[in-house]
């Protein structure tokens, strides 16, 4: 063997090492390139938090990229495809994030819809983000979603939108559904808070966290923003209990920009009891997507939602923990796509 390799001619073995440093090249090129997205997004949410410190007033920012070819391709590992539109009527998508988060959590979503010719738009709403509403003073489900319903009453009277709610954005999504269901083709609930007609969003989450009169009794993660005698305006979980609640699979980079961009969940709004109609929300079209490794709301959880709120089509992401747009981003982009393109 040794032979072997001693008679190998140069122009062999030159061969054999331009392939090789080509591979690396790619791998490296590839690594890089996640590492830009990182740091890139990264960079977006420290520059908000010092936005935060530095200006008043009120912003609510709609968000989209603005280079989507570039930031698509370490999801796809370079071999991104864009999927066929030919059934797809409703092209833009109106993300809406959950408790806590704020635009920036879709930023690789938004990534992948743009780069397969779709129209995504997200916003903070209030209080999230970089929106500088005090978190306290949002004290309703209306006011919490008041971006998102500015949005809906601007739109051109023929125009339709497809709804995805992340989350508590669920409850969002569900009072959009009641007040301008013919705006509405279709929403989509991604591990959210599908709720009934008179319940709370927060009886969702009841198995995990408790009943809501226990929780306001005695939780440690509770804001007092009015003062200790006053009732509680809003609530924060610890850094490693959000860690392991909403990011048991996400990628460290990914939790690393939820640390630095989280903020305080204002109580108000979960706390409410949705009045849901027969005509409006009842004949909208829902769409539930399950994720199957969630702290947060369980797959049982999840799995008594549709059974008793049965929306239109149940959808599963294998391996996902309660931000399949962190964890699963592919997967999660997938069934977007494949739910618009129901007729």
């Amino acid at each position: 063997m040794g032979n072997r390799f001693i008679c190998m001619s140069k122009k062999d073995t030159k061969d054999i090492g331009s392939r090789s440093k080509r591979v690396n090249r790619s791998q490296r090129k590839l690594l890089a390139e996640e590492e830009f997205l990182h740091r890139q997004a990264l960079s977006m949410a420290l520059h908000q938090h010092q936005l935060s410190q530095r200006f008043d007033g009120s912003m609510s920012r709609r968000i989209g990229s603005t280079s989507s070819r570039r930031l698509a391709d370490p999801f796809a590992n370079g071999k991104q495809v864009p999927e066929s539109l030919e059934n797809i009527k409703t092209k833009k998508f109106i993300l809406v994030h959950g408790e806590g988060f704020g635009a920036w959590c879709w930023y690789k979503t938004i990534a992948l819809l743009e780069e397969a010719g779709l129209l995504p738009v997200t916003f903070d709403l209030k209080g999230s983000g970089i929106d500088l509403t005090d978190t306290n003073s949002v004290a309703t489900l209306a006011e919490y979603s008041k971006p998102l319903i500015e949005y809906l009453e601007n739109l051109e009277e023929d125009e339709k939108v497809i709804l995805v709610g992340h989350s508590n954005g669920g409850a969002c999504v569900s009072y959009a559904l009641e007040h301008f269901s013919l705006k509405i083709s279709k929403a989509i609930f991604i591990c959210a808070t599908m709720v009934s007609d008179g319940q709370r969003p927060f009886d969702v989450f009841a198995e995990e966290l408790g009943s809501a009169e226990q929780f306001m009794q005695g939780s440690k993660f509770l804001i007092h923003g009015n003062g200790k005698d006053k009732p509680p305006t809003g609530f924060m979980f610890e850094k490693e209990q959000m860690k392991g609640l909403y990011f048991n699979q996400s990628p460290a980079k990914d939790v690393a920009l939820a640390m630095v961009s989280m903020r305080p969940i204002p109580l108000g709004p979960i706390m409410e009891k949705l009045s849901l109609s027969p005509k409006n929300y009842g004949t909208s079209r829902r769409f539930f997507i399950q994720t199957l490794d969630d702290r947060a709301l369980s797959p049982d959880v999840q799995e008594k939602l549709v059974r008793e709120n049965p929306p239109e089509g149940v959808f599963k992401i294998k391996g996902s923990d309660h931000c399949p747009f962190f964890s699963k981003p592919q997967s999660l982009h997938k069934m977007l796509v494949e739910i618009a393109q129901i007729p």
